[in-house]
């Protein structure tokens, strides 16, 4: 009877143990927990924070999370088994887990869960596969549809201690996607949404990737613009580059209600581009067509195409959107070629001293051929500011004075660029003039609503004001209109949340920025202070440790100095190293 006068709630339990965990332990005990605490510590616990899972307890081998839904938990789920996979490639004896989750009611005990809602989640675990996830009826009802896995029915189970069988589903890791790491289920919008797949290259020549490319990115700045359609960024649209996909799991990915894939042949001085836009909840074509022109007249397929898409979504459009979407552009073809092959470096990932001057001599090559080309000034000035900050050059502290007068110029050339806006916003943080550089995002974002570069923007520029719960706000914005490429957010994000005293977010956010992004010295600067709010003091040394590992001439004043941070930010995040008796 005392039982029952114990609260109750409903929630998602999931139940993971280490496979082989005596055997582990009896080959190389110490060795095996090493390894145990560095997945918990770098991998689990920053993944559960993530999913807004709450660990209930420990048991040496096993763990005990609650979370509030089943969503939740089988993303979380999904994602630690990948990572482990993609960890244990390297590894002779990798630590293997297996997962059960569950739907039930739970008794509440202190800190501690009781129940039958639990007892499943742990049986159920007991008959997962080495590195699977299997989960009860229950919690498959709640997730079908809504998580981007495959699911195996494996018939009813009679588990140990169970009355009742129970039907338990298995979860096909192998064949599930890539998924988004926002930590919450992306809501499907009210309004019109999109995402534009990158064209496929029908040209028989790698070395035209860079056009097929450019065809897609412009596609999707030109939809962009429009303010009641709802576009998603480039970055989370290219994840799926060279994958066959389904488009309904793409829409359940990055939460929207359509699709465009295409293709594009060049051949010469001609150019074939296939488009084809699908319902994502039905599979059902909204309209396609193909377009076999010469070169020349690419901007005018591109144009159509936009178009097109607005007529059959049924967007209203603005009198200045219409406008707009009936002005051609008048970009000269060639430099539009140096300009897609200086972005792609500019905008890949292994940027280095090599790749910076890459990208300089194509995009100078465009501006010489077209004197008016405002996107390729905006990039050499994005490219002279990401110089001012790696110090590739020989005189990098001159990068921010030439990348403020291509900034200018790109302005001047054409004042409703957005990418030319932003980049101003950018030179203008950088000079400290941060009412300057809240103008001219507040201008880009007016012509691109759909713009996450231009809102993560505007976060960094209310984090250097001051205004840290504002940031979370637009950054939030930045990553729903971006949401498999999280990881350029999470450090500002996390950053953020520092400076408003969240300091356990915070140190989730930058775990996981640390996880996905391992190279990254500033975000390691920002967690150990994070850690060392919290009193976390062994491992925020040790992420130190790693900083200076990756950086040896590293220094928190000369970084943070570089930037605008009222002082009092500075010294918030400086107070939070020397807790953890870390240089500051």
């Amino acid at each position: 009877m005392a039982e029952e006068r114990l609260p109750r709630r409903l929630a998602a339990i999931l139940s993971a143990d280490v496979v082989g965990y005596s055997r582990l332990m009896g080959i190389d005990e110490a060795g095996t927990l090493s390894r145990l605490n560095a997945l918990r510590r770098d991998l689990i616990d920053p993944t559960i924070a993530i999913h807004s899972g709450r660990i209930v307890k420990l048991m040496g081998d096993g763990t005990l999370v609650e979370f509030a839904s089943a969503v939740d938990a089988v993303t979380c789920a999904l994602e630690i088994q990948k990572q482990l996979r993609e960890r244990a490639n390297d590894k002779a004896d990798p630590i293997q887990f297996r997962i059960g989750i569950n739907v039930g009611d739970i008794i509440i005990e202190g800190n501690d869960i009781l129940g039958d809602g639990v007892n499943i989640a742990a049986r159920i675990e007991g008959i997962a596969e080495p590195g699977g996830i299997s989960i009860s009826e229950d919690a498959f009802r709640q997730v079908q549809g809504k998580v981007a896995a495959k699911f195996l029915d494996t018939g009813e189970q009679n588990l140990k201690n169970i009355g009742r069988p129970t039907r338990v589903y298995r979860v096909e890791i192998d064949g599930a996607p890539e998924l988004p790491r926002t930590g919450q289920p992306l809501s499907i919008p009210d309004e019109p949404s999109i995402a534009v797949l990158p064209f496929t290259n029908m040209s028989g020549d790698t070395q035209q990737e860079y056009f097929s490319d450019g065809i897609s990115e412009d596609i999707i700045t030109d939809l962009s613009r429009i303010a009641g359609l709802m576009v998603i960024s480039r970055n989370s649209s290219f994840t799926y580059k060279g994958r066959s996909v389904d488009v309904r799991t793409v829409g359940r990915d990055l939460g929207v209600r359509s699709v465009l894939e295409g293709s594009v042949r060049r051949v010469g001085d001609r150019v074939r581009i296939t488009a084809q836009l699908t319902d994502a909840g039905s599979g059902r074509h909204l309209w396609a067509d193909r377009y076999d022109r010469e070169l020349t007249d690419l901007f005018a397929v591109q144009d159509d195409v936009t178009r097109r898409i607005v007529a059959a979504l049924k967007v209203n459009l603005t009198p200045t959107e219409k406008s707009r979407l009936s002005e051609s552009s008048n970009c000269n073809i060639e430099a539009y070629d140096f300009y897609l092959r200086g972005r792609v470096f500019l905008w890949g990932e292994n940027k280095n001293r090599k790749t910076f001057e890459q990208s300089v001599g194509l995009l100078k090559t465009a501006v010489e051929l077209d004197r008016d080309y405002s996107q390729a000034y905006a990039g050499l000035a994005w490219a002279y500011i990401f110089d001012y900050f790696n110090r590739w050059s020989d005189n990098p502290d001159s990068s921010l004075q030439v990348a403020k007068n291509y900034a200018e110029t790109a302005v001047g050339k054409d004042p409703n660029e957005p990418l030319a806006r932003c980049i101003a916003a950018l030179v203008a943080i950088l000079d400290r003039d941060l009412n300057r550089a809240r103008s001219e995002v507040d201008v880009a974002l007016t012509l691109n609503p759909n713009f996450a570069f231009g809102y993560n923007t505007l976060g960094s520029i209310h984090t250097y004001l001051g205004r840290p719960l504002d940031a979370i706000d637009t950054i939030e914005r930045a990553m729903r209109l971006d949401p498999a490429w999280v990881q350029q957010y999470l450090h500002f994000l996390g950053t953020a949340n520092l400076l408003a005293g969240k300091y356990d977010r915070a140190a989730a956010l930058l775990r996981q920025r640390v996880l996905l992004v391992p190279s990254t010295d500033f975000s390691r600067a920002v967690l150990a202070s994070a850690l060392g709010h919290l009193g976390q003091v062994d491992e925020a040394r040790r992420v130190w440790r790693e900083l200076m590992e990756i950086n040896p001439r590293y220094s928190f004043r000369e970084h943070f100095g570089r930037q605008p941070f009222r002082p009092e930010d500075v010294e918030r995040v400086a107070q939070g190293l020397a807790r953890a008796g870390l240089p500051n």
